[in-house]
């Protein structure tokens, strides 16, 4: 007697965004089933993967971390270059940590000239990550905005306090823009619903529903990317049919026990922990949802890619 899966029924679409611009645009979306489920339905692309690049040196990262970008640290547009030519990378995320104004609190224009020089000099779509507060990236992302108008960036963190202000200069330039809201479904929905009013396009809007690593609260990134993906594609809620962006890299390398050292409570070799755990933590944002992922280390990512690659093929 022959077994039929039983099947669920799906009514909704996630929709189909395209980042950046010419033959290395990158699209993302797309899908008409939950994460994977091959068998009852389409996943039109595989989930993408952008490798960070800060706009100044690091500061407190592990040197597992470290050690993949030796030498370029202090240049981002050779850092951005080595993860495209030594790595593959296929998108870049650019971290505005310079701008932060508990740092070095750089100012709007010099952050701005910054964007235009990697953009200008990779042919690979670019998103551009402020440091939330609200103020500054207000300040800043306004001005990435018009400094690189014809060069369609990703540009977020954008939030309910500043999305009117961020979400009109990504109309005027043409950018996409990442809402962020901090783990909850109600508040990422009603912020994609305020900038539809302001009058931004669906096709410039990604989700960025605040993501955490293994031991750090993944659950309940999980369950809020979960319920999107079950109400956007089985309640037709098309406020939540947006494709999901997990900025990880940073909650993955900041945590405690990227930086024990070998052996420090019996935890093993330092190196392969780091890369594990982000490896890990990607893998299970992409089960809940993620399109999108930001991550780090090269060696985490082919980790990634493999596994992608394990459960797309047919």
């Amino acid at each position: 007697m022959a077994f039929d899966i039983p099947k669920t029924s799906y009514t909704g679409k996630i929709k189909e965004i395209s980042l950046g611009k010419g033959d290395k645009a990158v699209v993302i979306g797309g899908e008409t089933v939950y994460p994977f489920y091959l068998f009852e339905g389409k996943m039109p692309r595989q989930p993408r993967i952008a490798m960070e690049v800060l706009d100044c040196p690091p500061q407190e990262w592990a040197e597992a971390a470290l050690e993949p970008f030796a030498g370029v640290t202090d240049d981002p547009v050779a850092w951005a270059k080595k993860c495209i030519d030594d790595y593959g990378a296929e998108m870049i995320a650019l971290s505005l940590e310079s701008t932060d104004p508990n740092g070095l609190d750089r100012g709007a224009d010099e952050a701005a000239a910054v964007v235009k020089k990697v953009a200008d000099a990779i042919d690979v779509p670019l998103l551009v990550w402020g440091t939330a507060n609200v103020d500054k990236d207000t300040e800043v992302l306004r001005a990435v905005a018009e400094a690189c108008q014809n060069k369609s960036l990703t540009i977020g963190p954008l939030q309910e306090a500043n999305y009117k202000r961020i979400g009109a200069a990504a109309i005027a330039y043409k950018h996409t823009v990442v809402t962020s809201t901090p783990i909850d479904i109600n508040l990422a929905k009603q912020l994609n619903i305020l900038l539809g009013n302001l009058g931004v396009p669906d096709g410039q809007i990604v989700i960025d529903p605040t993501v955490s690593c293994i031991g750090y609260g993944i659950e309940y990134a999980y369950s809020v990317m979960e319920r999107m993906r079950m109400a956007g594609l089985t309640q037709q809620d098309e406020k939540l049919q947006f494709p999901i962006v997990c900025n990880l890299a940073k909650e993955v390398w900041k945590s405690k026990e990227v930086h024990l050292p070998d052996n420090e409570m019996n935890m093993g070799d330092a190196r392969k922990r780091g890369i594990l755990l982000e490896a890990m933590s990607a893998m299970t944002l992409l089960l809940a949802g993620g399109d999108l992922l930001v991550m780090r280390h090269p060696e985490a990512i082919k980790l990634v890619r493999e596994m992608v690659a394990e459960l797309t093929a047919t």
